[in-house]
């Protein structure tokens, strides 16, 4: 004998009839935050371990065992 009534497509998922909305309860008055200072930090210039030119990029310096684009000079070989 056969169902008339198809009861498996209520347990599936989606199908179901949604949850009915739950009543908002009303808010009590939102209380007041008391607003603290934020103290700025002083600031503090730090040195840097080179000396800097104008645009604060480190001063070139010649360094013996570079030529004029830096790189490496190469002792000849004996």
């Amino acid at each position: 004998m056969r169902d008339k009534k198809d009861n498996a497509t209520i347990d599936l998922p989606g199908l179901a009839p949604p949850p009915p909305a739950p009543v908002p309860e009303p808010e009590a008055e939102p209380k007041r935050r008391v607003r603290t200072r934020k103290v700025a930090l002083k600031q503090v210039q730090l040195e840097l371990l080179e000396p800097t030119d104008a645009t604060g990029l480190p001063v070139w310096q010649r360094d013996e065992g570079l030529d004029l684009t830096g790189l490496p000079i190469w002792a000849p070989d004996h």
